[in-house]
């Protein structure tokens, strides 16, 4: 791995990059680098921490949008991640490894869900109008985006207020000012159990200890659909508002094995 030519690529989108052998906080990946944004006096970083056999390469610049496109390699392994400046912060993404991509563009078009590809492609949307966080297909607030859906109907008495848009991998929440959930299954979260558990897990955690009461737990809804309209608020980013429902679907990164080297949390 050549640092000083990474250092120089990641300098082109006006990123620092530093390379370490040990990891700056407790890292949860489980691949053999690790990937992370931190934070020091000069203000953020990417950090990569690479463990012998892992080799790193830069596939594409693209200084004016503040985005890259990262290769690491390991063995006969592959794995690529989007690293970029989204509105006010650095963040990194993994690529699921089914996607073809060698290009920035390709990268962010591999990050949006199938509605969401379908959505622009109804709306016949140029490269362009595609790139950005709003446009006749959709909005878009980090990794999720929000589809506009035409005479939903929902039963007002199961419309929530200010609920938690949450991608269980205990990064800050999205919160919406309302929101209505059909389907799934019912799960208690805490911090402890950010991805939630069942019914049944939930009082054998109960029975098993006596402090557990305390936790904070929740009940959510898991693998439902999910409407949302009014205000959708992080801290990360830029409040934006959604007039009339909008369908919430969650970014690819999920699906990419790639991302279990990924110590960054939104």
């Amino acid at each position: 791995m050549n640092t000083n030519l990474l250092n120089s690529k990641f300098a082109r989108i006006g990123a620092r990059l530093k390379v370490a052998d040990h990891p700056s906080r407790r890292s949860r990946t489980s691949g053999v680098i690790s990937l992370d944004v931190q934070t020091d006096r000069k203000g953020e970083f990417f950090e990569i921490v690479r463990q012998p056999g892992a080799e790193v390469a830069v596939l594409d610049v693209q200084p004016a949008d503040r985005h890259l496109l990262l290769l690491v390699r390991e063995g006969r392994d592959k794995s690529k991640f989007l690293c970029g400046y989204d509105e006010r912060h650095w963040f990194v993404a993994g690529i699921p490894e089914a996607a073809p991509v060698g290009t920035v563009r390709q990268a962010k078009e591999a990050l949006k869900p199938a509605e969401v590809q379908t959505a622009q492609a109804r709306q016949r949307l140029k490269a362009k109008a595609r790139s950005r966080r709003k446009n006749a297909a959709y909005r878009r607030q980090g990794e999720w985006f929000f589809l506009p859906v035409a005479d939903l109907a929902v039963d007002e008495k199961l419309v929530l207020r200010d609920e938690p848009l949450s991608r269980g991998n205990g990064g800050k929440p999205h919160w919406a000012e309302f929101c209505y959930r059909t389907g799934g299954e019912t799960v208690y979260v805490c911090s402890r159990y950010p991805n939630g558990v069942t019914e049944a897990q939930y009082r054998k955690i109960m029975a098993g200890s006596p402090k557990a009461k305390g936790w904070g737990w929740r009940t959510m809804r898991r693998n439902s659909g999910v409407y949302v309209k009014g205000r959708i608020r992080h801290p990360d980013h830029a409040t934006i508002t959604l007039h009339g429902w909008h369908r919430v679907v969650m970014n690819t990164e999920g699906q990419s094995k790639a991302m279990r080297n990924v110590a960054f949390l939104d």
